[in-house]
């Protein structure tokens, strides 16, 4: 059964998914990057076993490990990744289940969402 939070143990989580969003958002585009240009490599040359596309490999690898940390970090919390830069929160309100909904940059969780509406249904708490 997935964690219900009240509006004050959401926004205590705050300053912690500052940083993990932040995180996110500059690694993801880097082992993006990196993934393009493996799979250029690929299919271009086919010198696959080069030190440099092994490099690239490696570093993939560590930003990938530490990418699912970050996620894994996220699930313990008991929050939802939506987007880079967007968090769910289980939560309820009049009687019902719904989402509390932050964006990396607002300074406290200030929306709620429908669970069917998504980020497009948000309202003001």
């Amino acid at each position: 059964m997935p964690r219900i939070f009240t509006l004050d143990e959401a926004n205590a989580l705050l300053p912690r998914l500052r940083e993990i969003m932040t995180e996110l958002q500059e690694k993801k585009p880097a082992f993006d990057r990196l993934q393009a240009e493996m799979a250029k490599s690929a299919a271009g040359n086919g010198h696959l076993q080069s030190p440099k596309v092994q490099e690239k490999r490696r570093r993939a690898e560590s930003l990938a490990k530490r990418l699912e940390e970050l996620v894994a970090e996220l699930r313990r919390m008991g929050c939802e990744l939506k987007g880079l830069g967007l968090i769910d929160f289980p939560a309820e309100r009049e009687g019902r289940s719904i989402y509390l909904c932050w964006r990396l940059g607002e300074e406290t969780i200030g929306h709620w969402h429908e669970q069917d509406t998504g980020f497009g249904g948000r309202q003001a708490l």
